[in-house]
């Protein structure tokens, strides 16, 4: 039988190969003589440090990491996991990349389940520390041995996962959003509130704006009875507890009403979208805002007098525009969505609006480019509103016969939604546009949307196979 060798044996080949006694390597390691020798030659021998081991191989010369594989038994000597040493040891492992040794690691860890509070609290660690990547398999692991459906610790790794993954491709965006639903009400309330408006906002970006309402509903509900005790707590005197949350308290009550807003509005349910307005559009007066309360108060000021002049002008009030115009002259970042609304209305009720563009004119060759900011909650709003700004314009250059531009912005369009693998919204809308209008196309023109396709498709591939693996993740 061929010998597993251990990592006692692989150092004392090496020291002897090397010529080194216990005396010289100890100088050249900075171990102590006497312990470097209870490592080799006791019996038991005493355990090794992860950071004994790492000065052993610097010693020695090898890159960081040797011997990790075979340090593993050392970390469970005698059969049973030392915490003491296991912790030092996945934490280097993080620091290298050392995947591998993490997951045997883990894997050996789970046969005992006591250890999966332990675990869950070392990815909490890396959480905090901004390893979000890092913390991943950990939180994977108390995922998969979790032994209640229902806990709130299986919920939070679940969060944290879900907002690991939201990023600009919409379709990986709304495999999350399925799997982590479900997990929601678990969560303490403090996570409750971020995840409910991130769900909220997900599916409004899916264009399932019934379920947009759903949640937004949801939030509203779980904020309202946050503030009512609050109030009672201040009408008793008592300590008012703050919640640990990402946004301000005033934020989730806002967006609540908001969000159902816009839900109806995408709609076309303008006259019901108006009636949300005067829930957010007066927050200053709310009891115990602070300076951050206030000026996320005042925001949500601004916002519903552009509502309310944005559902006006999509009902077709064309008197509402030129104090539209201002305000988003004003607001620099209201003018893409501003300029979505005055498009959309244009193109309904068949107006001109070629001097708002005109007005507009270096914002939208900026906008051109696709330049993106990363919203606060992992999602790209920018390149969805592009997207759809773009579309509308190419259905009023189009409207207009001006088949150059059209087309220009149409191509601008589609591009945007392939980067957001958005393809139900491109399939259904740009494509057959298209098509419709291809004969009006420039030989450039048509090349650059056989490669914008190209890309679309590959997305398409891609997508397919990480279906696959989220759904057989989700059924494990």
């Amino acid at each position: 039988m061929e010998h597993t060798p251990t990592i006692r044996s692989k150092i004392e080949t090496e020291l002897k190969q090397r010529g080194h006694t216990f005396s010289s390597f100890s100088k050249v390691s900075g171990i102590n003589r006497g312990i470097f020798s209870t490592m080799l030659n006791s019996n038991p021998p005493k355990p090794i440090s992860v950071r004994q081991m790492d000065l052993i191989t610097k010693a020695l010369g090898y890159p960081e990491g040797w011997l990790y594989e075979l340090y593993i038994d050392e970390c469970f000597y005698e059969g049973k996991g030392h915490w003491k040493r296991i912790k030092p040891f996945l934490l280097r492992c993080v620091e290298l990349g050392r995947e591998d040794c993490i997951q045997k690691v883990l894997s050996r860890l789970t046969e005992d389940l006591s250890y999966v509070p332990t675990i869950f609290e070392l990815a909490e660690e890396l959480h905090e520390a901004g390893k979000k990547k890092e913390s991943t398999p950990f939180y994977e692991c108390v995922i998969e041995n979790g032994k209640y459906y229902h806990s709130e610790r299986l919920a939070i790794c679940q969060y944290r996962l879900f907002c690991y993954s939201l990023n600009t491709d919409l379709d990986n965006n709304r495999q999350a959003t399925i799997k982590f639903a479900p997990f929601r009400r678990n969560l303490p309330e403090n996570y409750q509130l971020d995840a409910l408006l991130k769900l909220t906002n997900a599916y409004f970006q899916f264009y399932d704006y019934e379920a947009a309402i759903h949640y937004a509903k949801e939030l509203e509900v779980l904020v309202t009875s946050i503030y009512w005790h609050q109030a009672q707590a201040r009408a008793k005197n008592r300590e008012v507890i703050r919640l640990n949350t990402e946004r301000h308290l005033i934020v989730y009550y806002g967006q609540a009403y908001l969000m159902q807003g816009n839900s109806f509005e995408k709609q076309g349910l303008y006259e019901a979208a108006m009636k949300f307005i005067p829930y957010y559009e007066n927050l200053t007066g709310f009891e115990g805002l602070d300076e951050i309360g206030m000026i996320e108060a005042q925001k949500f000021e601004i916002w519903g007098i552009a509502n309310r002049l944005n559902l006006e002008i999509l009902m077709g009030d064309t008197a509402s525009l030129p104090a539209y115009v201002e305000l988003i002259r004003n607001n620099p970042q209201e003018i893409l969505l501003g300029l979505l609304t005055i498009i959309e209305s244009a193109n309904h009720y068949s107006y001109s609006v070629d001097d708002t563009l005109a007005l507009f004119a270096e914002n939208i060759n900026e906008f051109r480019e696709l330049r993106t900011n990363i919203s606060y909650y992992h999602t790209n709003n920018d390149l969805l509103t592009y997207s759809r700004f773009f579309l509308e314009l190419s259905r009023y250059y189009f409207s207009k016969g001006s088949y150059t531009e059209a087309i220009d912005s149409m191509l601008i369009s589609l591009k945007a939604s392939s980067e957001l693998n958005d393809k139900n919204y491109y399939i259904k809308s740009i494509t057959l546009l298209f098509e419709k209008y291809k004969d009006h196309s420039t030989e450039k023109q048509r090349t650059e949307y056989e490669k914008v396709i190209q890309a679309v498709e590959n997305n398409m591939r891609q997508m397919t196979s990480r279906a696959k693996r989220a759904m057989f993740l989700y059924l494990v």
